[in-house]
């Protein structure tokens, strides 16, 4: 069992919230971020939608405190889970896979939600270290990531935001003032181009007064 894979379930659910709106407002959009996982999958109420949000809350601070520097706090905040929403490991053999390890079924969905999530967390920050876990710099978005970068330089949760926030950076960058070359009059009173506000026609040179 990959334990580090469900580091995704703290992503997605955090992620249920962001400048596009919350589409974990009801039980319906409960419904549907459970229906995408069979281990997860049982009859939902107002209390466990309730819970739910109040997971979100949670995994959210644990974020914004990694991404804040304050790596003493994200990782108290973590070990309160895991202390709340304790795993139960078991073996189980089904199907045609051997004795293999599996998480307890047992206990509510937001209970068994939590576990794996934060246990996920646990495991990835142990491995690749905490400051993998982001938060979209766009402004507004507050979507979060785990960067998989080599050199931990991710910044966005997506080519779009990344994409917008240089757009505006280019807007607010200002313009250059446009340099033209000064009209200065002729000798005949038409203005044009040139230093000494003589006009060459094309294949011609100039003469000196007097047509010498």
């Amino acid at each position: 069992m990959d334990l580090a894979s469900y580091a995704d379930l703290a992503i997605e659910l955090v992620n249920t919230q962001d400048r596009a709106g919350d589409s974990l407002r009801d039980l319906q959009g409960l419904t549907a971020l459970l229906a995408r996982k069979p281990h997860l999958s049982g009859r939902v109420g107002h209390r466990d939608l309730d819970t739910m949000q109040g997971l979100r809350d949670q995994l959210r601070a644990i974020f914004a405190a990694a991404g804040a520097g304050d790596e003493d706090g994200a990782v108290d905040r973590l070990n309160s889970l895991l202390i709340q929403h304790p795993i139960h490991p078991q073996l189980s053999r089904h199907d045609d896979h051997d004795w293999h390890v599996h998480l307890n079924e047992a206990g509510s969905i937001p209970d068994r939600y939590a576990a794996r999530a934060a246990m996920g967390l646990a495991v990835k920050i142990g491995e690749q270290g905490i400051d993998r876990l982001g938060t979209c710099r766009a402004e507004g978005c507050g979507r979060v990531f785990f960067d998989t970068t080599a050199n931990r330089s991710r910044r966005y949760c997506s080519d779009r935001c990344a994409a917008s926030r240089h757009g505006v950076a280019a807007a607010d960058r200002p313009q250059q003032p446009r340099v033209t070359e000064p009209l200065v009059p002729h000798r005949n009173g038409r203005q044009g181009p040139g230093h000494d506000g003589a006009e060459r026609p094309a294949g011609k040179t100039a003469t000196r007064d007097g047509g010498q």
